[in-house]
Parts: C-alpha cells; sequence; structure tokens
C-alpha cells in the first residue's frame, strides 16, 4: 500500500460511486503462481470527462490530486467534484506529441508540506524547450498554489516524443524515469538526462551515493542507471527494490529491476535506429536483463508500480502494468530474488481502452487513468468484489 496522508485511510474505501463494471466469475490462473484465490475485480468510474490523465495521486480523505498532459492541468478531486487547482501555470508548460504535464507524487509529509511535485515540458531561452522536474506547494485549502520550484531541468527533447517521465518519492529523495528524446546517443551517454532513472535529493542535489555522484560532469552526478529507451513507469517494492517500465520499441517492452549503475542495453545507433534489441548483450561490458519482457509486438507498455492489499488475493504483491495499445492491465509475480513467475490479463481491465498508469491506494484499492483522448477519459478505482472466491490449493 502507497503512504496515504491527509485523513484516514479508511476513508477512500469508503466513497460510494456508481460501478461501471464488474469481473466475470472469479478464476484461477494456475501459472500466474503462488496465490491460491482470484477474486472478482470491480471498477468504479471515480473522475470522468478527462483528457489524457497521465497521473494521480490519492491524499488522503477520499481525495485525489491528479494531471492532464495536454490540458496542462493539476486538479484536485474532493467530496465527488472536480477542482482545477488555481495558479498553476498551465501557459508555462510545453505541449507537444507525447509530452507535456506528466508525472505526479506527493511529498513524504505531505499532510505537513502541502508539496507535490511534476515532470513536464518547459520552455527555455531561445525558443527552445525541455523537460523538467517541479516543486509546487499547495495553501490551506488544496485549492491554490502558493510557491513553485524547478528542482532539475535540461531534459533533452526534440519533437515530444520519449518524453518520459515518471516520479517516485522515498523519503527525502526522488526517482525520475527519462525517456531518450527519440535521439540514438542519449541513452548510453552518461553525460545526458535521456534515456535514465535519475535521483535526486528534495533540495535538487544529486543522492549522494549515486554510482557517478563524484564525476566531474554535473548530468552524470545524477545518473542512477542507464540504457533505457522510455522510462514510463516506476515503483519500490516493500523489500526496498527499485523497479521500471521501459516501452519497446517494435518489440520487447520491459519491466526491469534497477540496480545502481546498471547498463539496461539500448544503444540505437547510427541515427535512431529502431531495429537494435531493447537490451543489447553485444556493447561493452555487462547490460542488466529485464525482469519480464513483451516479445513481439509491444503492447505499449505505461506506468505501473506494485499493489497490496489483503482481499486482492493473487493480485497482492504482484507488479501491476498498464498497457496502451494492449488495452489491458497485466500483473506481474515476482519472486523475491525477481524471477517472473507468472503473469495474469483480467478480462475485467480490458474494456476501458488504453490504459496509461496503474497506482497503489489504500487498503485493498488501487487505481488507473485511461488514455483514449477527446475528452472521453477517467480515473478509475478497482477493487475486490464480494463474490465467491475459487480455491486452487496452490501455496
Amino acid at each position: 500500500m502507497r503512504r496515504i496522508v491527509l485523513g484516514a485511510l479508511a476513508a477512500l474505501t469508503a466513497v460510494a460511486l456508481t460501478p461501471v463494471a464488474q469481473a466475470q466469475t472469479p478464476h484461477v490462473d494456475q501459472a500466474a503462481g503462488a496465490s491460491a484465490t482470484v477474486p472478482a475485480l470491480h471498477v468504479r468510474r471515480l473522475v470522468a470527462h478527462l483528457d489524457h490523465p497521465w497521473d494521480v495521486r490519492p491524499i488522503g480523505g477520499g481525495r485525489l490530486l491528479y494531471t492532464q498532459r495536454d490540458r496542462a492541468t493539476v486538479s484536485l478531486w474532493a467530496d465527488g467534484r472536480k477542482h482545477v487547482i488555481r495558479g498553476f501555470p498551465t501557459d508555462s508548460v510545453w505541449v507537444s506529441g507525447e509530452t507535456g504535464l506528466m508525472g505526479l507524487e506527493t511529498d513524504a509529509d505531505f499532510a505537513s508540506t502541502r508539496r507535490f511535485y511534476t515532470c513536464q515540458g518547459g520552455f527555455t531561452a531561445g525558443d527552445g524547450h525541455d523537460v523538467r522536474v517541479m516543486a509546487w506547494t499547495l495553501d490551506d485549502t488544496l485549492r491554490s498554489i502558493t510557491d513553485q520550484e524547478e528542482l532539475l531541468g535540461g531534459f533533452p527533447t526534440t519533437s515530444g516524443r520519449h518524453g518520459g517521465c515518471r516520479l517516485l518519492v522515498v523519503g527525502d529523495r526522488m526517482y525520475v524515469g527519462t525517456g531518450d528524446a527519440a535521439t540514438g546517443t542519449n541513452p548510453e551517454d552518461k553525460r545526458s538526462f535521456g534515456g535514465k532513472t535519475l535521483c535526486l535529493l528534495l533540495d535538487g542535489k544529486p543522492c549522494p551515493d549515486n554510482p557517478f555522484v563524484h564525476s566531474g560532469n554535473r548530468a552524470k552526478r545524477y545518473v542512477q542507471t542507464y540504457g533505457h529507451r522510455n522510462v514510463q513507469g516506476i515503483d519500490r517494492r516493500r523489500d526496498g527494490t527499485l523497479w521500471s517500465v521501459e516501452q519497446g520499441t517494435y518489440r520487447d517492452d520491459e519491466v526491469n529491476r534497477l540496480r545502481d549503475g546498471g547498463d539496461y542495453g539500448y544503444n540505437p545507433v547510427p541515427g535512431y535506429d529502431e531495429s537494435v534489441p531493447m537490451t543489447d548483450h553485444s556493447l561493452p561490458g555487462r547490460q542488466v536483463r529485464a525482469v519480464w519482457r513483451s516479445g513481439d509486438p509491444t503492447l505499449a507498455t505505461s506506468g505501473g508500480g506494485w499493489v497490496y492489499g489483503k482481499r486482492l488475493g493473487a493480485y497482492d504483491g504482484t507488479f501491476a502494468v498498464a498497457a496502451l495499445k494492449a488495452e489491458r492491465v497485466l500483473f506481474l509475480r515476482i519472486s523475491g530474488k525477481g524471477r517472473l513467475l507468472g503473469v495474469r490479463a483480467p478480462k475485467a481491465l480490458r474494456k476501458y481502452g488504453r490504459i496509461r498508469t496503474v497506482v497503489d491506494g489504500p487498503g485493498d484499492v488501487f487505481y488507473l487513468t485511461t488514455d483514449n483522448g477527446g475528452g472521453q477519459d477517467a480515473i478509475l478505482a478497482v477493487r475486490p468484489g464480494s463474490a465467491r472466491i475459487h480455491r486452487s490449493g496452490l501455496s
């Protein structure tokens, strides 16, 4: 369960909303591994009439913060109503293609600091643009911006393709997954922010234990891992390990366990040659193998993370991955040693089109955002139903 702030955790699970779908009879997938029960999943539409909602965070008391990529707005959902955050400078967000207002994260002590973070496109001198991480502070009502600060900028961009950009706050540090800006040299170049996972403190300085923190190059000091194409998801398992979701080319979307200083092997040069392997083991040194990959064709994986909840049964403790092109959610059961044990893709979550992200919530709830455009998108809450549970005898 993600940390929840500002109010009782039970409030979010108790919100009464109109259900939009329900899973069919619970089933057991022997291939998916250790859990004995597979509950029905009930889906409820929390926030409707959105346009590319890119990220969402529960903040307690039945409230959510969320971003919309192309509208470039941050909003609060509370008491069944949407409230656009006043004072957020929408016109300062560079929106182009896959880039706009993207990743969202809240401070570890949001209840007292009211601080949240975004990863977004921005404008630079001379009509240029980049991707950057910003910090924002809300007023007591959580409706207006009172302060802002750029923590780290200068992530490469071209047309807006492969802009990343997911955020994860753990204590006093932030992890950032970035895209390679469709530029072939970026992933393996540790002097570029593109195609990386980065670690910084919440004052914008590089984490002191980063593998290249003593480098003379500023960007390299922030690098945690490199050799990525387009990191769209990043999360921490309860055992402290870090994991990412990466979009593939025409093949091999990946879920990776992140290891400090690891090379994940994407090197599409010369030019931007997308026929090369996502993890090219012919490169110098050692490349980290993916824990899961889609094969050919890709599913266009996006956000994802660990989901927890006792009533989730077989889904408890799995790594949930949103898929855009494949219009589903994959639940990966992964052993403590990082070995893939199996995958489920429940039919109940194949009815909403493109799924942008999965975010764990309080108790037995997790959230999905859809990504279909045209004002038809929504934030969905998913919880286990009360239907009878079949038992498999697996341990």
